[in-house]
C-alpha cells in the first residue's frame, strides 16, 4: 500500500499551543485577581462600630469576593480537565470575518469624549454627541435626522433622570434653560 504526499499532509495532526487550547484560563485568572482585589478592599474597610447592625457593611463585598474566587477555581479545574467554552453560534455572526476594529475604536473614542465633555458641556450636549457619535460609529449616515434624534434622546434622558428620578446630571451651559 502506497501513500502519496497529500495523504501524509492531511493526516498530520494539527498542532496548537497549550495556551490557545486553554484560553479560558485567562477568564479564570481575571476572576481570581478581581476576587482578591474585592476581598482585600473589603477586609481593609474601616467600619464605625456605631453603624454596625447584625450584618455589617463588609458582608456583601466578602460574599462577592468569595464567590468570585470560587468561580475562578471551578472554571480553572473545568478547563484543565478538558472543558471548553461553546463557540458563538448566533445566526447574525460570521466567525470567519475579522473583528471590526474601526467601529470598536470609534465607539471607544465617543465614550471617552463623553467622559471628558460631560463636565464642561453638561449631559444634554455631551449626551447628544454620545448618541450621534455612537450611531455614526455603528453605520448610520443620516446627517439630516441623526443629530435631531440624538438631541431629543439626550434631552429626554436628562429630564427623566434629573427631574423625575432625582438623579442629578450636570446641565452645563443649558442648566438655566432646562
Amino acid at each position: 500500500m502506497t501513500t502519496d504526499a497529500t495523504d501524509v499532509n492531511t493526516a498530520a495532526p494539527r498542532r496548537t499551543s497549550w495556551l490557545r487550547d486553554h484560553s479560558e484560563l485567562g477568564v479564570s485568572v481575571l476572576l481570581l485577581v478581581l476576587g482578591i482585589l474585592v476581598l482585600t478592599d473589603a477586609l481593609t474597610m474601616n467600619v464605625d462600630i456605631a453603624q454596625r447592625g447584625p450584618v455589617g457593611p463588609k458582608t456583601v463585598p466578602v460574599v462577592v469576593a468569595v464567590a468570585l474566587l470560587l468561580v475562578a477555581a471551578l472554571l480553572a479545574v473545568d478547563v484543565l480537565r478538558g472543558g471548553r467554552g461553546e463557540a458563538e453560534g448566533g445566526e447574525d455572526i460570521d466567525l470567519s470575518e475579522p473583528s471590526d476594529w474601526r467601529t470598536v475604536l470609534l465607539l471607544a473614542g465617543v465614550f471617552l469624549g463623553n467622559a471628558v465633555l460631560i463636565g464642561p458641556l453638561g449631559f444634554p450636549v455631551s449626551g447628544a454627541l454620545l448618541f450621534w457619535g455612537s450611531a455614526y460609529a455603528l453605520g448610520s449616515r443620516r446627517i439630516d435626522r441623526d443629530p435631531l434624534i440624538a438631541a431629543g434622546l439626550s434631552l429626554l434622558t436628562y429630564v427623566v433622570f434629573n427631574n423625575l428620578l432625582g438623579v442629578p446630571l450636570p446641565g452645563g451651559p443649558l442648566m438655566g434653560a432646562l
